[in-house]
């Protein structure tokens, strides 16, 4: 089994400190190996780091990454989190982890770039939600809620 990352685009630090902590608390805590987030943020890496410190794991968090670098430079699949894509029930089951998976959690509206980059643009029911919640049941269902007990 390969790794699941998680790449956040359009964090605004000012804006969105709780969603993208939450963003990536919820990625650690179902199964992601790590977060990238395309702004600058040293506070929200101290707090993430904090958490791993306490409560264990491996899981990385990298801010001031460039999105589009990452996403073509992506050794593995990409699956993009967005209310205009594929139904996540008729999607999941052609996801398999054999290899990386990058998913794309946005923050405000994503550039067409990242659909036409993505191997799934995936959408996760039809009404609107938050991205934490988006992602949250994504990744229950891609690893089949197993990584909720695992120890870190």
């Amino acid at each position: 089994m390969s790794g699941i990352w998680i790449m956040r685009i359009g964090h605004r630090p000012e804006r969105d400190k709780r969603v993208t902590t939450h963003v990536a608390l919820s990625s650690r805590a179902l199964g992601a190996k790590g977060i990238f987030v395309d702004t600058g943020d040293p506070v929200l890496e101290e707090n993430i780091r904090s958490v791993v410190g306490r409560f264990g794991g491996d899981f990385i968090i990298k801010t001031g990454v460039p999105w589009k670098e990452m996403v073509k430079d992506f050794k593995g699949k990409v699956a993009h989190l967005t209310m205009y894509g594929q139904r996540i029930d008729d999607a999941i089951g052609k996801i398999t982890l054999d290899e990386d998976l990058l998913i794309i959690v946005g923050a405000e509206k994503v550039p067409f770039e990242v659909y036409e980059r993505a191997d799934f643009n995936i959408s996760v029911g039809n009404q609107p939600h938050s991205e934490i919640a988006a992602l949250a049941i994504f990744l229950d269902r891609l690893t089949g809620g197993k990584a909720l007990y695992e120890d870190r």
